[in-house]
């Protein structure tokens, strides 16, 4: 399992169950303005269909490395494949709220019935697979305290979640959103780092 340990980290990762007012778990630590930042996130809140593709790297005290995403959401389903050297040729997990299946190339499919399953069983570590679909649009999960700082357009500059901390340093405008565009995801002696460079949201096909 060695061999399969960091591609299998990084799909599972990324591997979603899509789920007015400031939230009552929010804590806005400061920068930005309280009114801007709900409207931003009443905005990005409702987008759960989206075509991604980037670059997604990580390192560990075991390995490090990168290689390139494709992710297609809809609503609850999820198609995440990852290629490049951490994909060692092709990784692919799909599935919905009921069921998460893995297919790595040389490999016969494993399933369960949630990504966190998944994760628990191929790598032995309990992640926040759940908060990444929040995390990569900018917005704090809701089933969990957070401490949010926000950026000079009152947007997420920074975020503290379930031990883990959620850096910003670059958004794009897609339509009538703003995206994030480059973000760091650090915790539990892992650093993960995605660039997107390309949002397609409402992709329904």
């Amino acid at each position: 399992m060695p061999v399969l340990r960091l591609p299998i980290l990084l799909c599972l990762l990324l591997t979603l169950t899509a789920c007015g007012n400031l939230h009552q778990r929010e804590t806005i630590e400061f920068g930005g303005d309280q009114t801007a930042w709900k409207a931003h996130r009443a905005q990005v809140e409702p987008l759960d269909r989206w075509i991604l593709q980037g670059k997604l790297g990580i390192r560990s005290p075991q390995e490090s490395g990168s290689g390139t995403l494709f992710w297609l959401q809809r609503q609850h389903y999820y198609d995440i494949r990852l290629s490049g050297p951490l994909g060692r040729g092709a990784t692919r997990i799909q599935g919905d709220r009921n069921q998460t299946t893995l297919e790595v190339a040389g490999h016969p499919p494993v399933s369960a019935s949630s990504a966190e399953e998944l994760v628990a069983q191929q790598i032995g570590w309990r992640l926040p697979v759940d908060q990444l679909l929040w995390w990569v649009r900018g917005l704090p999960a809701p089933d969990a305290t957070s401490r949010l700082q926000l950026d000079s357009q009152s947007r997420l500059g920074r975020l503290n979640q379930s031990g883990w901390t959620i850096e910003y340093s670059r958004y794009q405008q897609v339509g009538d959103l703003d995206l994030p565009q480059r973000l760091q995801i650090s915790g539990h002696d892992l650093l993960l780092t995605l660039v997107i460079t390309e949002w397609k949201p409402g992709i329904n096909e």
